[in-house]
């Protein structure tokens, strides 16, 4: 896509140039040498310029019912102690991704009544 920017950017600048050398005093010629040299350099400009990557930033909140405490939560297959690198939210629903035993399982949460 560069390269074709620049070769456009040859055209211009050629068509440009020869409007303005054989406008023999016609002012419109001049004009639109001059529009088609701009152009040109607009070109060059956008090949050169490199776009800005965006960054996107994603917040996830859990709405708690009720009073929490904080608690290791323990793989349900071989017991090793979880990270919060093993825990994964996808639609509201807790996943976890054992990196001891490699279970992968939803997390359900039991009653405490």
């Amino acid at each position: 896509m560069k390269y074709l920017s620049y070769g456009i950017a040859a055209v211009l600048v050629f068509f440009g140039f020869v409007f303005i050398a054989g406008s023999q005093g016609v002012p419109l010629r001049i004009v639109f040498g001059v529009i088609l040299l701009g152009a040109a350099a607009a070109f060059v400009y956008m090949a050169r310029v490199k776009p800005q990557p965006s960054q996107t930033t994603i917040v996830q909140k859990v709405d708690l019912s009720g009073d929490m405490n904080l608690e290791q939560i323990k793989c349900q297959n071989c017991g090793g102690v979880l990270d919060k690198d093993s825990i994964e939210i996808k639609a509201g629903a807790i996943f976890v991704n054992c990196p001891f035993c490699g279970a992968s399982y939803q997390f359900e949460e039991a009653p405490k009544w």
